[in-house]
C-alpha cells in the first residue's frame, strides 16, 4: 500500500509538471484532477479487493499448532502399532516421564515405590509397557502393544 501511495503522489506531481511545462494554465487543474481521481479509484479498488485465503494453508498460530499436534499424534499412534523397539525407543521414555510427573514418584528416589505405584495405576498388563526398566534387546522381532494399549495407558495417566 505504501508503494501505491508513493506512486500516486508521483503521478499527481508528474501531471502538474507536464501541465506547467505546456504553459497552458487552464489544463493544470484538469490534469491534476484526472490524476487524483485515478489514484483515488485505484486506492479504493485495492482496499476493497478481497483475496480468498487458501483453505489448505493454515496461517494462524492456533491452526498451525493444531496441525503440529495432529501430525505428532499420528506419529505416536504409528509407533505404537509398529515394533517393540520403536515403542521402547520413542514411546516408553515419554510415557515414563509423564507418569513420574503425574504421580509425583521419582524412580531415582525410591525404585520400589515407583514400581508399586505403576502397578497400582496401570495393572500387571499395562505396567510393563510403561516401566522404563523393561526394555527388550530383541525388540525388532516383537510387535508393539498397539493402539488400544496406548489409548488405555493415556486414559489412566489422564485420570491421575
Amino acid at each position: 500500500m505504501t508503494k501505491l501511495v508513493v506512486a500516486a503522489v508521483a503521478v499527481v506531481v508528474g501531471a502538474q509538471m507536464c501541465a506547467w511545462a505546456l504553459l497552458d494554465r487552464e489544463w493544470v487543474v484538469a490534469a491534476t484532477g484526472a490524476a487524483l481521481v485515478t489514484v483515488l479509484l485505484t486506492v479504493r479498488w485495492r482496499l476493497t479487493q478481497r483475496t480468498e485465503p487458501d483453505p489448505d494453508v493454515t496461517t494462524d498460530g492456533a491452526g498451525a499448532s493444531l496441525q503440529r499436534w495432529l501430525s505428532r499424534t499420528e506419529t505416536l499412534i504409528s509407533w505404537s502399532e509398529s515394533s517393540r523397539s520403536d515403542w521402547d525407543r520413542r514411546l516408553r521414555p515419554m510415557l515414563a516421564r509423564q507418569f513420574e510427573l503425574a504421580a509425583g514418584q521419582r524412580k531415582a528416589k525410591d525404585p520400589r515405590a515407583f514400581d508399586a505405584t505403576g502397578r497400582m495405576l496401570f495393572g500387571d498388563a499395562l505396567w510393563p509397557w510403561v516401566d522404563p526398566d523393561n526394555i527388550s534387546r530383541t525388540g525388532n522381532a516383537e510387535p508393539g502393544p498397539g493402539r488400544a494399549a496406548l489409548d488405555e495407558i493415556l486414559r489412566r495417566l489422564e485420570r491421575l
